[in-house]
This record gives structure tokens, C-alpha cells and sequence, in this order.
């Protein structure tokens, strides 16, 4: 299976073939999908430098939906998971991306994975990090490495950009207004009447070390529920379904279980609701990037690093500073267990606060504790 090209490329191609003096760019992000959301902002540095380039990304594709339809994007590739291990795919994706001769691929991954692609482009400059932030070999098929100087992760990105003379840029985050069924877009009135307030509490994780006890979240949204007349809306994926509905059964009434929901309805979901909770993981960092108020629970990783990014959303981490990136693999969640309800609640109460921005830029809230 080689790449499938999107719709969007169709209606473009006869514009990129005329642009051959152009610059031709391509994003190699193809996963997670918090990771392929915290590098959107390139999109929009890119065209504010250059706003006839040739803009495209490689992706796999459980992330694809997200940003398919991006109104920076002149071309998708949606990469198959485990193609590297097709000797007949990676030809056909080599013939495939050569045919577009990009000038400049961009590898915010730096992985063996994307900085192969990127080299397989055949583009003369191929963009990434040097080590230690570049790993395995994509330092060595990456034939200009840079250094990053910010901490987070979108600031390290947007670093990428200093070889093309795109410097100190403000990152924007301009995800597209998703087609969803109307069916998804009722259900919140539905459940909570015309006035559609509601936080969206997200109770999964991707590492079973972020996991958050469901009892807690149900304290929580109890407190929302009885504190700020707040009624909470609990969404799940696949095998969290039970742990949901275990937050629902004790909320008190506070909660509703979602449907099932799709990327693209849980960004619809997202947008209208007045909160969003939950820990590091693609939809916290979805609801951020629609700039939804965001409280996200942190144990094994650094909010410094990979936080929800911007003013409006807090982090909440165990005191003291004990975080480990590399606990992907280990099932003992410890440093969120120290992680205590009324932080949290009190986390909440601020985001919801009128008084918001003043509060924060005065620095009368400690993002990272939340006292």
C-alpha cells in the first residue's frame, strides 16, 4: 500500500505544477496525534514568509482527519503505519514524493522513520535536530540539523524554521471547522439545555502512567457540577469506555457519558465546550489548539515541554519536580496519584474565573503547582 492523497491535492495540482520557481515544503510529522497538533503552527509561519509556497505534510492515518482539510496545506500524503517494512511501498512512496520536488522537508519528529522519508523525497535540503533532540539516524539523513532553543515542544518546532529566515514568530494554531454529523452537534443541548455550558472531561490516556484514578475525576466533576452549576460531558475511546461510564455512575448526576466520537467530532465537541480536563494526551492538546480553557493533569511528563500551549490553559503536576519522559512503557501511574483533587478543582475555579488573563499575566496563579 503506497500513499493515499486527499482530495484537496486534486484541485491544487495544476497550480503546483506551475509553481516550479516556487518554494516547495514538506512537513514530515506522522504521529502522535498531540505531537502532529503541537506542529500545525509551522503552517501558518510558513505562509506568513512565504505565502506562495507549496505547503504539504506526511502523516499516518489516525491523525490525518485532523488537518487534511487545513486551509495552509496544498497536499496530504497519508503515510501506511509500519511502511518501512515494504520494500515495495517505500518505492512507491519515493516515486510518489520525488514527482512533487520539494525543495525543503521539515522533520519536527526527527526519527529514523520521518527523517527516511524525507530523504527519500529527494529534496536537497532535508531540516531536522542534531542530537540529543534528533534520534536514532535521522541526524545523519537530516543534512541540516539545528539546535533548538525554546523548551516546549511548539517552540522547539517553530525553531526548524530559522534555516528558511522565519524567526521569533508567534505560534498559531489554525485548525479547520470540521464537517460533522448535526447529530453530534445537538447532543450537548440535548443533555444540557439551551445553554450548552458544559466541560468536557477526557478520562483515557495513551500511557496507562498518565492515568488519573476515575474516582478523582468524579470528584471533580461533582464539584463543577455543585460549584460552578458546570455539568460535565465524559469522552472515551475504544476500551475506555468502561472507565467512563464508571466517572458517570459516581458523579452525582454532574456527568454524561459522549458517544463514541470520531477526531473530527471530538474537535466539534471540543470547540463548544466551556472546560476541557484530562491528562497529557492528543485531546487535551486538541482542545488547547481550538482554544477551549484547558486543564491538563501531568505525572511522567513536563508541562514545561509539552503543556497545553498558551495563556488561557493551566497545568497541574505532583509537587516537587520528579517527572520521567521516558515512562511510556511502565503501568505504575505514582506520580499521578500525587496529584490531589482541590489542586485540581482549584486549577478549574481560575480558568473559569472572568478575571482569567489579568490573573495570569499578574502571576497570582502557580500553573504548576496549582495552589
Amino acid at each position: 500500500m503506497a500513499f493515499r492523497l486527499t482530495d484537496a491535492e486534486e484541485s491544487r495540482e495544476a497550480t503546483g505544477r506551475c509553481a516550479g520557481s516556487k518554494l516547495r515544503i514538506l512537513i514530515v510529522r506522522l504521529s502522535a496525534i498531540g505531537d502532529c497538533i503541537l506542529t500545525t503552527p509551522l503552517i501558518a509561519a510558513i505562509r506568513e514568509r512565504y505565502p506562495d509556497a507549496h505547503v504539504a505534510w506526511a502523516i499516518e492515518k489516525r491523525a490525518a482527519p485532523l488537518i487534511e482539510n487545513h486551509a495552509g496545506l496544498d497536499q496530504l500524503f497519508v503515510v501506511p503505519r509500519h511502511w518501512m517494512k515494504s520494500p515495495r511501498t517505500i518505492l512507491a512512496m519515493r516515486r510518489q514524493l520525488r514527482a512533487s520536488r520539494f525543495d525543503v522537508v521539515l522533520d519536527p519528529q526527527s526519527l529514523l522513520k520521518s527523517a527516511l522519508l524525507g530523504w527519500l523525497s529527494g529534496a536537497p535540503t532535508r531540516i531536522g535536530f542534531g542530537y540529543p533532540a534528533g534520534r536514532e539516524l535521522a541526524p545523519v539523513l537530516n543534512n541540516c540539523r539545528v539546535v533548538p532553543t525554546g523548551e516546549h515542544i511548539v517552540d522547539c518546532t517553530l525553531d526548524l524554521l530559522r534555516p528558511l529566515g522565519i524567526e521569533h514568530v508567534e505560534a498559531v494554531f489554525d485548525l479547520p471547522q470540521y464537517c460533522v454529523d448535526q447529530s453530534v452537534l445537538d447532543f450537548p443541548e440535548n443533555c444540557f439545555g439551551k445553554q450548552k455550558r458544559f466541560a468536557l472531561v477526557n478520562v483515557g490516556a495513551g500511557w496507562p502512567s498518565k492515568l488519573w484514578p476515575t474516582n478523582r475525576y468524579a470528584e471533580v466533576v461533582r464539584y463543577l457540577g455543585e460549584r460552578h452549576q458546570l455539568p460535565s460531558m465524559v469522552v472515551w475511546h475504544r476500551e475506555e469506555r468502561e472507565m467512563a461510564a464508571d466517572l458517570v455512575a459516581n458523579s452525582m448526576g454532574f456527568g454524561v457519558l459522549a458517544p463514541e466520537t470520531s477526531l473530527v467530532e471530538l474537535a466539534a465537541l471540543t470547540r463548544m465546550a466551556s472546560l476541557f480536563l484530562g491528562s497529557d494526551t492528543g485531546p487535551l492538546h486538541l482542545a488547547a489548539a481550538v482554544h477551549t480553557p484547558t486543564v491538563g493533569l501531568y505525572g511522567p511528563t513536563r508541562p514545561e515541554h509539552c503543556g497545553p500551549y498558551g495563556f488561557e490553559h493551566l497545568a497541574v503536576k505532583p509537587p516537587g519536580d520528579r517527572t520521567q519522559l521516558k515512562m511510556r512503557k511502565s503501568k505504575d501511574n505514582q506520580s499521578m496519584l500525587q496529584i490531589d483533587v482541590p489542586h485540581v478543582c482549584s486549577a478549574c475555579d481560575t480558568l473559569l474565573r472572568e478575571d482569567l488573563k489579568t490573573c495570569l499575566q499578574q502571576d497570582q496563579f502557580d500553573a504548576a503547582s496549582a495552589r
